[in-house]
């Protein structure tokens, strides 16, 4: 499992990519650190015409009953494999 400091260094370096990510990499980069930071959601969908913070929810929604320990692999994993 990832440590705090190896997670806090995955997310210096997820900001220090070569090139832009798609929006599907960027938005599983969002929702990983959201579930490893936060857990599971805990704020109410936003709604009406707010697409970009739709796409956000709903990403950290799919992450949801994944413990923070995992999460925070994962996101430490997908950082390196986007380094590479």
């Amino acid at each position: 499992m990832a440590t705090q400091e190896e997670f806090e260094s995955a997310v210096a370096k997820s900001k220090t990519l070569s090139e832009r990510p798609s929006n599907d990499v960027l938005l599983k980069l969002y929702a990983l650190f959201k579930q490893a930071s936060e857990g599971d959601v805990n704020i109410e969908r936003p709604g009406g015409f707010d697409f970009k913070n739709i796409a956000k929810w709903d990403a950290w929604k799919n992450q949801e009953g994944k413990s923070q320990e995992q999460a925070r692999d994962e996101y430490v994993q997908y950082v390196d494999e986007l380094v590479k």
